[in-house]
């Protein structure tokens, strides 16, 4: 009962109301408020109002203009980056080693048989040999649908305005022929070059051109001194044996198609035939290995025993046992030591070269694929324990026959999380799916990017690249089943678009472990030792007495922490809600000499000022409806006793007048019936007996 009188008296005073009207709640709050300004305005005079009620208006626009400053700073959520050194026992780092070279030659000959023979005579002709000493006459036939999948082709940019794209091979077949350019379309139209593009005249084959003299030109290239250009044009006299690179006339380009036979054609250019060569090569070779099953491509690389010759960790002795194998595409069979999948990562028990991994690796580079693996070395990375090695982008190469020693500092990186900086913990929040999640391996944002370029590569190409993993039910693009794989992934490596997606899907983890190198080199073994370790290592890998070993096979690592001293790179916010309200405080404090008591204050005169406000449009409200009724009625509403005699006298009964024909005349009204004193009986006259009067 209590608490229904309570809510009864709230309710009435919440529409009471304040009880002031705009200009007194306004003149009370400047009275009494704490703020300095407003109390003068109502205390001086008339000017010096004026001039306070200025300062006043002024001071709390500066004031809120520094708010806003401090709030918009606040929300930019800016972090500082602090350095600190520490002193730990620590991790040693994941090691990976690889060969250089993917597969043994050996092993993947019968593979690239014919792509080698290919690659040959495309070179005798690029190298434009006198007649009689190309080597393909005494050869079989090639397999030139191999070639014309994927051609290389000469640009002869004699006339820059109309330059000349001559495939190779077609020169050949076509070699006495008049063909012209059709239309004198440039590389850059795309048009094909199968058949139909000569110089306009009696322009001959590569094959039959007769070198000017025994010129060279830079890369072995002899110029031709027979080839006419368009019309009638004279052979260009013969070059000196000093050509520069400027008066070059041609370009080395591989001529990718959207399907063969096709116009829709771009041609990657090269400024140099041994790039163009490696190029065309990795893309062919990429095309044949693609449908080799994983297993046979794990069989054709360098296996782990015969790799690894000697391995050393501090003071205990290791073996090729305690290295993990994966397969990548780039460089074949790699193998990790201290990877932590299987067990617990090793500490390094000191810092210091005597402490760390020594490895010996033979490379066998006498077996190494001639056209496919220009470099020779191990290829080796330092990364963190679970997590997969990208050694194209962040591996390094160490050179055979030297000792390389490689000395680690480590760099702890700590990265604050959302809203400060677009960093994952896992890379659950990415929306790429991570395609090396197969291997077991944390998020990294290397593997994102290529996930995320493999899945784009899938849904426009059809296929993925033979480079990166496989999602489910999807299989490796090669010539055969899908020709124009390479001209789509030459489109989607140059689309800046897509690229761009893949960046901004893709997120920076939030820690991570870096590990900066110091590396220095030396011959090794030195002549005067080479020949008893050459014996020794040559025994302990095939029990021979015998030197199967050289220098040109052999490498020498030594890894280990230059100390134990460690930096950490961490972030922190620069601007905290406590730095938010102190700085908000200070500019209220200084611009008008307030404090928190004052900005309730100020909520207080807002608060109630709302209230006037609610229940003046309550009140307009009513009003309008009152006026709304007595618009319907326009005369004074009747009184009770009014009411009460319509209902007594028949006379004041209004009759309805619908229900009267048009043509009946009402009667006429009564007069005023004589007065009724009997007020105690409210029922008509006419009810009364004959004896009321005696009464």
């Amino acid at each position: 009962m209590n608490l229904k009188k309570y809510f009864i008296r709230a309710l009435h005073r919440l529409q009471k109301g304040p009880g002031y009207t705009y200009k007194e709640l306004l003149v009370w709050y400047c009275d009494n408020t704490n703020t300095h300004g407003p109390k003068r305005i109502i205390k001086e005079g008339p000017k010096k109002k004026l001039i306070w009620f200025f300062l006043t208006l002024l001071f709390a626009s500066l004031v809120f203009w520094q708010w806003g400053i401090l709030i918009n700073t606040y929300l930019s959520y800016n972090v500082t980056s602090s350095l600190s050194i520490g002193f730990k026992t620590m991790k040693f780092p994941a090691v990976t080693v690889c060969n250089a070279n993917p597969f043994k030659y050996s092993e993947v000959k019968h593979l690239l048989k014919e792509l080698d023979r290919l690659i040959e005579v495309a070179l005798e002709r690029i190298l434009q040999p006198t007649p009689g000493n190309s080597s393909e006459n005494a050869s079989p036939p090639l397999d030139l649908e191999l070639w014309h999948q994927i051609p290389l082709v000469l640009i002869d940019e004699h006339d820059k305005d109309n330059p000349v794209i001559v495939d190779i091979f077609e020169s050949n077949q076509t070699a006495l022929g008049n063909q012209t350019a059709a239309g004198n379309q440039t590389a850059a139209d795309n048009q094909t070059a199968a058949g139909n593009q000569t110089a306009a005249g009696n322009q001959t084959a590569a094959d039959n051109q007769t070198s000017a003299g025994n010129q060279t030109a830079a890369g072995n290239q002899t110029a031709a001194d027979n080839q006419t250009a368009a019309g009638n044009q004279t052979a260009a006299p013969p070059a000196q044996a000093n050509t520069t690179s400027e008066e070059k006339k041609y370009k080395l380009a591989v001529k990718l198609c959207s399907h063969q036979g096709s116009d829709n054609c771009t041609y990657r250019n090269f400024t140099s035939a041994a790039q163009a060569v490696t190029e065309w090569y990795i893309l062919q070779s990429t095309s044949i290995l693609s449908k080799v099953p994983l297993q046979e491509r794990i069989r054709m690389g360098y296996q782990a025993e015969d790799m690894i010759l000697a391995c050393l960790y501090g003071a205990e002795p290791c073996n090729y046992k305690n290295f993990t194998q994966i397969y990548h595409p780039d460089h074949g069979n790699c193998y990790i030591f201290n990877w932590g999948m299987d067990e617990e990562a090793l500490n390094s028990s000191n810092p210091g070269a005597e402490f760390g991994l020594k490895l010996i690796l033979d490379i066998s580079q006498q077996d190494y694929i001639p056209y496919l693996s220009s470099a020779a070395g191990a290829r080796l990375m330092l990364h963190q324990q679970k997590s997969f090695p990208f050694l194209k982008d962040q591996g390094i190469y160490a050179m055979a026959g030297t000792e390389t020693s490689i000395g680690v500092l480590v760099d702890e990186l700590e990265r604050m999380g959302y809203p400060y900086s677009d960093c994952t913990m896992n890379g659950s929040d990415v929306p790429v799916k991570n395609l090396y999640s197969q291997y077991n391996t944390s998020y990294s944002i290397q593997a994102c990017l290529r996930s995320c370029f493999q899945n784009h590569m899938i849904e426009i190409c059809g296929c993925g690249h033979y480079m990166f993993p496989l999602p489910e039910r999807v299989n490796y693009c090669n010539n055969e089943d899908y020709p124009g794989w390479a001209y789509c992934y030459s489109s989607l490596r140059s689309s800046i678009r897509h690229r761009q997606i893949c960046i901004d899907s893709c997120k920076e983890t939030c820690n991570d472990t870096q590990y900066k190198m110091t590396i220095s080199m030396a011959d090794w073994p030195s002549e005067a030792s080479e020949d008893w370790i050459f014996h020794i290592l040559s025994y302990e890998r095939d029990m021979s007495t015998n030197v199967t070993l050289d220098r040109n096979g052999i490498i020498k690592l030594n890894i280990y922490f230059q100390e134990y001293n460690y930096r950490t790179i961490s972030e922190s916010a620069a601007t905290t809600i406590v730095w938010l309200l102190s700085s908000l405080g200070g500019q209220f404090g200084f611009w008008m000499g307030g404090s928190v008591l004052c900005l309730i204050e100020f909520g207080e005169i807002i608060i109630d000022a709302l209230w006037i406000t609610i229940i003046n449009m309550i009140s307009w409200c009513k009003g309008l409806k009152q006026k709304r009724v007595q618009a319907r009625y326009p005369d004074a509403p009747p009184t009770v006793s009014e009411l009460v005699e319509a209902h007594t006298n028949l006379g004041f009964q209004h009759e309805d007048t619908d229900a009267l024909p048009r043509d009946e005349v009402l009667p006429p009204e009564p007069g005023t019936p004589p007065p009724n004193y009997d007020s105690l009986r409210v029922q008509p006259l006419d009810i009364l007996g004959p004896d009321s009067d005696a009464e």
